[in-house]
């Protein structure tokens, strides 16, 4: 079994305020959740409103998978939120 990590950062230039940041984050985080069945929360940037930093972690059964699993949740993050795509790293342990 593998366990991965990724660390998306997002740009959200219309948030005007923490707590429509708040409203995003939570809606993306909770489709993330029901979708994929994984762990995903705001790690990072917590009081910029218009940068979004999210953690989501995995269990696969090996790199492979993991990094699929990865690509598609990347994807599917891109196609439901109109905030852009800054950066992602990734780690497998």
């Amino acid at each position: 079994m593998r366990a991965a990590v990724q660390t998306i950062t997002l740009n959200a230039p219309w948030v005007r305020s923490l707590k429509e940041k708040r409203s995003l984050v939570k809606s993306l985080v909770a489709k993330l959740k029901n979708r994929f069945n994984i762990s995903a929360a705001e790690v990072g940037a917590q009081d910029a409103h218009k940068t979004i930093v999210l953690g989501i972690a995995i269990i696969a059964l090996d790199k492979a998978q993991a990094e699929h699993t990865l690509d598609i949740i990347l994807n599917f993050i891109e196609a439901n939120t109109d905030a852009q795509l800054q950066a992602f790293e990734r780690e497998f342990f």
